[in-house]
């Protein structure tokens, strides 16, 4: 045994004797030497690889991680090498300066050679929307916690998929979306569990209008520092393949929108983008995060038939609940309402607005003396991992809320109202419907497209 292997957890033993599965509640963070953990480093120290290096990766969850003391970034991965070498000095300049740390982090074209890595507890993932599903799994059975970007599925089976594994392999599983955090959304979930509202009538959650059609683009050389067979995914994800274009991958060398984001081949759009805030902001204060809509129909508008770009530019969808709950999930501005017996609130990322400024001042626990892991996504990953107990948004509340989300979108994308069966989770006298519970949404309905 290496030097390097001196030191090994009782993971990394149950790992290598196939008992890894059975202990892994009890199984904590792994403990490596400090050349690679850098000077004098706790012993719960939290080891990181980052797959997908992206802008949210490169100027969000690679910082923001590195700033919690006992958290070390050994491994990025991606199949663009510019960007991940990019992310490499970023990692590399922090770990000298703050941690001492003698050697580079290691980079990867192949997330799965990372996730062979035995000295990693986890994994942030930060890549396109298609292969968020697949790369999770992928990393829970190969031993790695997983905090996932939102949103965390495309489809509804893949939803099952993550909180089965989750459960069967003992991995701590948390999507990585920050609405929560924020003090406007603790505030309004407390005034709302509170009952402070009175009887609640109408719930809003709304998202930006902001996607927009494009003319249609010409096929271009792949660039040579990307991997485009290997970021498409052909026959792994969920997207079908077709020729590149600048368009429908990210800028070359540089951290603007992604043109992926408004494709529906890699992602649903705003629908799940930013309803894996607002919408998961407003279900959470429901108490309903853990809950199916019983009945889903809405209406939306697709860009044009010539245009590249093909998600929903904008749609209203409506929710009923079977305790008699409505939602109303549409694109406007960025906000949550509820609106009760006693009063009204409004919160948004940053605004909170309500009927009464006692509503305003009133004083609540989450609010003025929040726990850190109530303040920020990324620490309640880290104490997640090392206590080893399911933190803010786990696997099954991740499943809920962007399936949630994808089942507005089927049913604008079907022009039907869809009925729910929470219970076997599949949609109630409706093939048509069900055979697209293991299917995306790749193309758009063409008679709800733009005719401009």
């Amino acid at each position: 045994m290496s030097t390097r292997q001196t030191h090994v957890s009782r993971r990394f033993f149950l790992k290598h004797t196939g008992l890894a599965v059975a202990a892994a509640a009890s199984c904590g963070p792994t403990i490596v030497p400090s050349s690679v953990r850098g000077a004098n480093p706790p012993s719960d120290t939290v080891t990181l690889g980052m797959i997908g290096t992206g802008r949210q990766c490169f100027f969000k969850n690679i910082p923001l991680f590195q700033r919690q003391k006992d958290c070390r970034i050994l491994a990025v991965c991606d199949v663009d090498s510019w960007r991940m070498n990019e992310a490499k000095k970023k990692v590399d300049k922090y770990n000298r300066a703050k941690h001492k740390m003698r050697g580079g982090c290691t980079s990867y074209g192949d997330y799965k050679d990372l996730l062979a890595r035995d000295d990693l507890d986890a994994v942030v993932i930060s890549t396109p929307d298609h292969w968020h599903g697949v790369m999770a799994l992928d990393a829970m059975r190969a031993g790695k916690d997983v905090a996932l970007e939102k949103p965390v599925i495309r489809t509804i089976r893949e939803g099952q998929q993550l909180v089965e594994a989750s459960k069967k392999l003992g991995r701590v599983f948390r999507v990585d979306s920050e609405f929560r955090s924020g003090l406007p959304a603790r505030r309004a979930y407390s005034i709302v569990q509170s009952g402070a509202l009175g009887k609640i009538h109408k719930v809003f959650a709304c998202v930006p209008e902001s996607d927009v059609p494009s003319p249609r683009q010409s096929d271009m050389p792949v660039p040579e520092e990307l991997d485009y067979k290997r970021w498409q995914g052909a026959g792994v994800t969920q997207a079908p393949p077709i020729p590149y274009t600048l368009n429908g991958v990210h800028p070359r060398h540089d951290w603007g929108r992604p043109g992926w984001m408004r494709k529906l081949n890699y992602c649903d759009g705003m629908v799940t983008n930013w309803g894996s805030h607002l919408l998961n902001g407003a279900l959470w204060c429901l108490g309903l995060d853990r809950s199916w809509p019983v009945e889903i129909s809405g209406s939306g508008l697709y860009p044009p038939a010539d245009s590249f770009w093909n998600v929903l530019l904008k749609f209203d969808v409506r929710y009923k609940y079977a305790d008699g709950t409505e939602i109303v999930y549409r694109t406007e501005k960025p906000y949550m309402r509820f609106e009760g017996d006693k009063g009204w609130i409004e919160a948004g990322f940053r605004d909170f607005n309500a009927s009464d400024d006692s509503l305003k001042k009133r004083k609540f626990d989450l609010v003025d003396h929040p726990k850190p892991n109530q303040k920020s996504e990324k620490r309640d990953f880290l104490d997640s991992v090392k206590a080893r107990a399911p933190g803010g948004e786990p696997a099954d509340v991740g499943h809920h809320v962007t399936s949630t989300c994808l089942l507005g979108h089927l049913a604008i994308n079907l022009a039907e109202t869809l009925k729910w069966d929470g219970k076997t989770e599949r949609f109630v006298d409706n093939d048509r419907a069900n055979a697209m519970l293991d299917k995306a949404i790749v193309a758009p309905n063409p008679k709800l497209q733009d005719k401009v």
